[in-house]
């Protein structure tokens, strides 16, 4: 029996907005890292086996052309500062453009993201109608995936606990890669030790030759 194929909903804030909580490294380099973890996050889930579309939605229009030549559709956020609300318009959008594709949301700050842990987490969310990956703390959440009847995404504090809530089930493995989203400067150097894309890469690279 064939897997489903997802498409999978990259939400990116602009990073001249993006990675407040990455303290440390001068604004410019916090904005060239929250473009790069975008880049390098939408590069693998398009590389991904069971991945058949990857939509990216952003509010910054010329992030969203360097997003696009990656491969990938970026729409504009339709709901300015509500995740959940960009994320359900994105899932409708889905079913308008590729009704026969599974919408699942991806963290746009997993620099280190492989696509075979992608694909490892969406043969189990294919067995339910609603799952989710839990990050590296157990606390948060970095891919919801459910059919479209069911898409009820629960981002934000304690969202781990708040998925549970609705009924989704929480995706078991390792999947380290696709746990580790970055917010300071210790998920970084944990992604980094995981091996991360090449934007990641280039933008850290530069950064210490500066």
């Amino acid at each position: 029996m064939t897997s489903p194929q997802y498409a999978v909903l990259v939400p990116v804030k602009p990073p001249a907005h993006g990675k407040s909580r990455l303290v440390g490294p001068p604004a410019d380099l916090r904005r060239d890292l929250a473009a790069a973890f975008a880049l390098d996050t939408v590069a693998a889930c398009l590389a991904a086996r069971s991945v058949g579309e990857v939509l990216a939605v952003t509010d910054d229009a010329q992030f969203s052309r360097q997003l696009s030549s990656l491969g990938c559709t970026a729409i504009p956020d339709g709901v300015t500062g509500d995740l959940n609300a960009t994320l359900r318009q994105a899932a409708a959008e889905v079913r308008r453009r590729w009704e026969d594709l599974v919408p699942v949301a991806v963290c746009a700050d997993l620099p280190a993201l492989r696509p075979d842990d992608l694909d490892a987490a969406l043969a189990q969310a294919s067995a339910h109608e609603a799952s989710f990956v839990a990050d590296a703390t157990g606390l948060g959440t970095t891919l919801y995936a459910a059919t479209h009847d069911r898409f009820d995404p629960r981002f934000g504090l304690g969202s781990c606990l708040a998925h549970l809530g609705t009924g989704a089930v929480a995706i078991e493995g390792a999947l380290t890669s696709l746990r580790r989203d970055v917010d300071d400067l210790e998920d970084l150097r944990e992604a980094l030790a995981l091996g991360v894309g090449q934007h990641t890469s280039a933008a850290v690279t530069g950064a210490e030759t500066q």
